[in-house]
């Protein structure tokens, strides 16, 4: 199992040296004694890092102000097809029919049902499905 020092520890959570050593002080991040240093486990590491992740505001999404897709076609979802990991999201822009492959996450945190407006933004073979603000 990899171990992490408690710098490298807090690069990879984005929080200072001195909060790692709070959160292990307090019991939150486990450590043990590696060499004469403490060390986190890897596997403890993502789960704090898993932790912060779902719940941490700063980690928010930002509105999207520019992107280098030039491409943008706006249209109505026509038809999601999901299994356990992926999922085939069909839109209809005028004339058009765009077709994203995605995974079901994807797919379902963005909430896309028949229905839904949407953007498809084409750049080169990918297309990016986007939610506009209203």
């Amino acid at each position: 199992m990899p171990t992490y020092r408690m710098r490298e520890a807090a690069e990879l959570l984005g929080v200072s040296d001195d909060t790692v050593r709070r959160w292990a002080d307090s019991g939150r991040l486990p450590t043990h004694d590696e060499g004469g240093r403490r060390v986190v486990e890897g596997t403890e590491l993502a789960r704090v890092a898993s932790e912060l992740g779902g719940g941490s505001e700063s980690g928010a999404p930002r509105p999207i102000v520019a992107e280098s897709a030039r491409n943008r076609f706006t249209g109505l979802v026509t038809r999601v097809v999901r299994d356990t990991v992926m999922a085939q999201v069909e839109i209809q822009s005028g004339p058009h029919r765009l077709v994203s492959l995605m995974s079901r996450e994807a797919a379902d945190e963005l909430g896309l049902e028949p229905g839904v407006l949407a953007v498809a933004a084409v750049k080169s073979t990918n297309v990016v499905v986007e939610i506009p603000a209203r």
